[in-house]
């Protein structure tokens, strides 16, 4: 599995569809041999799934890491909400300095219920697992249970007509 995964997300990026333009974004915890990491996580406002990443720590650097993946991977937002975390409005502050046209900005509460209830699907299917020995694994194995996520709640670019979620996954080994 630990093999397989990275080669399905990458077959997966290729049929994902797009996301929406208003994103939510959020981090959960994630425990690895014993210590808490940082699963940062965002969702459009529809709920569907923008990206992911696993960082061993919690800081600006890390939160601009995950912001500048998942603009390159997903396009330019027009509005972000974030939590009350300095660390996540200090890295788009940074990001929109070097940008013509600005990302707005929100820190508004309730609006990051729609990402703090899709944390659960991932929680869900975590938390039995009492944790990862090895943060490599744990940032592969967190990619498989994400991609079988977006999978379930219809992100993939479908030609055919209605196929269950392992049928698609499936179609992605083909």
């Amino acid at each position: 599995m630990i093999k397989l995964v990275p080669l399905f997300e990458k077959a997966f990026r290729q049929h994902k569809r797009p996301v929406g333009k208003s994103w939510r974004m959020d981090k959960t915890y994630i425990k690895v041999r014993g210590q808490w990491k940082y699963l940062y996580r965002a969702v459009d406002k529809a709920g569907k799934t923008v990206d992911f990443l696993l960082r061993a720590h919690r800081d600006r650097a890390a939160a601009r890491r995950y912001f500048e993946k998942s603009i390159d991977q997903n396009g330019e937002p027009e509005t972000i909400t974030v939590d009350k975390s300095g660390a996540n409005l200090a890295a788009l502050q940074a990001i929109n300095a070097e940008r013509k046209t600005p990302i707005k900005v929100r820190q508004v509460k309730y609006l990051n219920n729609v990402v703090e209830q899709d944390h659960r699907a991932i929680k869900r299917i975590v938390k039995p697992m009492m944790g990862f020995k090895d943060f490599r694994c744990a940032r592969i194995i967190l990619s498989g249970i994400e991609l079988m996520h977006m999978i379930r709640k219809g992100q993939m670019k479908d030609a055919g007509a209605e196929r269950t979620a392992a049928e698609q996954f499936h179609s992605l080994v083909m």
